[in-house]
């Protein structure tokens, strides 16, 4: 068995972290998604939610091969405790799309920033996730305008719920920006910015003036 280095065990983390969020996405889009409002709405988390439970058994799976684990692989049954917070206390449908929204915009700068690495195995591994999960980004960004331009009490609270998982997501890219080892065994590229692509990328729905000042 090969020893683990200290950027393999790192990028396992990094894995493992992306996997959990969206096995916790999964399950918050099929608990909370049935309370949706309407038809349309219910049938399309459910359809989300069978997408994000796959990429989750996927990346949980290679977490498994990258520990050079033998044997059958196991039943998910729960996440490692890293999915953030914000994805799993979504207890309602405008909670939920904030989550369901900002942590796929995180996850996908980070698998992007991956793949731009060019690890060995790596490409192969998150090439078609990444084509998929444009899906779940487009299917949460519409539902993100839609409810910013909303009547009501609708977009103060889906405001208010994107200023509590935004931050969120921007301290875990950080972390990951600051975990040197990624970039020195080649996982990430050096000086790569996550933060500063999360923001630009977060701004196209929800500029920040929007989130924080509006009304």
């Amino acid at each position: 068995m090969t020893k683990q280095t200290a950027g393999l065990q790192a990028f396992i983390e990094l894995i493992e972290g992306v996997a959990d969020n969206k096995y916790v996405m999964g399950d918050r889009l099929v608990e909370v998604g049935i309370g949706g409002p309407n038809l349309e709405a219910i049938l399309s988390s459910i359809a989300m939610a069978q997408g994000e439970l796959g990429h989750a058994r996927l990346l949980y799976n290679w977490t498994f091969d990258l520990r050079e684990k033998k044997g059958k692989k196991p039943e998910i049954e729960k996440q490692t405790g890293k999915a953030l917070d914000g994805v799993v206390n979504a207890k309602d449908w405008i909670s939920l799309i904030a989550a369901l929204y900002t942590v796929n915009v995180a996850l996908d700068v980070v698998l992007k920033s991956v793949l731009e690495a060019r690890h060995a195995e790596v490409v192969a591994r998150i090439h078609k996730l990444i084509k998929e999960q444009k899906e779940h980004i487009m299917y949460a960004s519409n539902w993100a305008h839609q409810l910013l331009h909303d009547k009501g009490a609708v977009p103060r609270k889906f405001r208010e719920s994107l200023e509590q998982v935004i931050p969120e997501a921007e301290t875990w890219l950080l972390t990951i920006e600051n975990t040197t080892e990624l970039a020195t065994e080649g996982y990430l590229l050096p000086n790569v910015s996550l933060v500063q692509s999360f923001k630009e990328q977060i701004g196209k729905v929800a500029p920040q003036g929007a989130v924080a000042h509006g009304n």
